[in-house]
């Protein structure tokens, strides 16, 4: 049996999570959950899996729930702000802890997991593209295993298993290329947020989901992959591939190309995380080869979407670069959302912000947090928000 919390647990990486707790009881147990303000999904899951730990960062939310649980005797401790999700990361009995809050907030929770000896099952692209060395080297102290829960570097794991990573040639990270692929800039100039929110393939998060419209969704998986399978970003290429049947690829030195095939479904790569080093039982589709579609393979098209650019360049500095693209662009995806700025204007504020900070080599998480800040409040103050 393993005990499992989650950062993020009504969010749909955490929703399908808990999909995949709920049809495998005999192997896997929920023990803590996190949300930020979503107190009746919580009641849910308090309903549902019987935790012992829940937090919430909005205080109203977590007064609610804890109102609930006194009201239905539910001897459950109820937690709010960052010390809750601290506490849900760290809890005594956790074996394994998903990251998959949205942004920054998941930098340090994962970073105390890490510290009390938990597996991190990493949904939170951004612990990694901002704090990759400082997490890496962490995990390494503690003898900590990081397993990917993405689709792409879940695929990407499972291609490397029980192969000698210094015969790895080249990580090819598909991309499904977003609802926009094949458009130029110029039809990019009026989209809305609704029509970049609906995604070809993949049932994903509002932020999530635009960012897979500006490729910078497949610009941080660049950086994440990068410090996971400590590969040089020259050996890191991104091929669009809309069926997205094919997950990711990677080449070894005698040109062998080992990919991994599945239906579209979050819910394998999150079973694989939790299960490993064994398989759960099967909770997804069959492929059908008889009546399967072709497989398409094309480069990406980053002239016309600039950001996953930005991230190789950013990605290969280093530095504090990479927390000021997270920053810039999670505050332009937001601004999008909210119909304040234009779709084209999200890579526009990402190079502007870069240009206006100084870069900074050596870092450590106070500078990581300042620079957070920093860029934050600046983006901010310019759009007078």
């Amino acid at each position: 049996m393993k005990n499992i919390s989650i950062l993020g647990a009504t969010g749909s990486i955490g929703t399908q999570t808990l999909d995949v707790i709920k049809n495998d009881r005999e192997n896997l147990k929920l023990l803590a959950a996190t949300a930020n303000k979503n107190y009746s999904k919580i009641i849910d899951i308090i309903n549902e899996f019987s935790p012992k730990l829940v937090a919430l960062m909005d205080k109203s939310a977590s007064e609610k729930v804890k109102e609930y649980c006194v009201e239905h005797n539910k001897d459950i401790e109820v937690l709010t702000g960052v010390a809750g999700l601290n506490a849900a990361a760290t809890l005594k009995d956790i074996d394994t802890v998903v990251t998959s809050v949205v942004g920054m907030v998941g930098l340090i929770p994962t970073i105390e997991a890490i510290k009390s000896g938990k597996t991190i099952a990493l949904a939170n692209k951004e612990t990694l593209v901002v704090g990759g060395e400082i997490v890496i080297n962490e995990a390494r102290k503690h003898k900590v295993d990081i397993l990917p829960v993405d689709s792409e570097h879940g695929a990407i794991f499972q291609c490397i298993n029980g192969n000698n990573t210094k015969d790895i040639s080249k990580i090819l990270l598909t991309a499904s290329g977003g609802p926009f692929r094949g458009k130029s800039k110029n039809e990019l100039t009026k989209i809305t947020p609704q029509e970049a929110l609906k995604h070809p393939k993949w049932n994903m998060g509002n932020k999530i989901s635009i960012d897979s419209a500006t490729l910078m969704n497949k610009g941080l998986e660049v950086i994440e992959a990068h410090w996971l399978f400590e590969v040089i970003y020259e050996d890191i290429q991104v091929v669009v591939h809309p069926q997205s049947i094919i997950h990711s690829m990677v080449e070894y030195c005698d040109g062998t190309v080992l990919s991994q095939m599945a239906t579209t479904d979050m819910r394998l790569p999150i079973q694989y995380a939790l299960n490993y080093p064994n398989r759960g039982k099967r909770i997804i589709n069959k492929l059908d080869f008889y009546n399967l579609e072709e497989l398409t393979f094309e480069k990406p098209d980053v002239d016309t979407f600039g950001c996953l650019k930005l991230a190789y360049e950013v990605g290969r500095k280093g530095g504090n670069l990479p927390t000021i693209l997270n920053a810039a662009n999670e505050i332009a995806v937001e601004l999008f959302l909210n119909n304040k700025i234009k779709f084209l204007d999200i890579e526009n504020i990402i190079r502007d912000s870069l240009e206006k900070f100084q870069y900074i080599k050596e870092l450590d998480i106070d500078t990581i947090l300042e620079t957070d800040m920093k860029v934050r409040n600046y983006i901010n103050n310019k759009y007078n928000i």
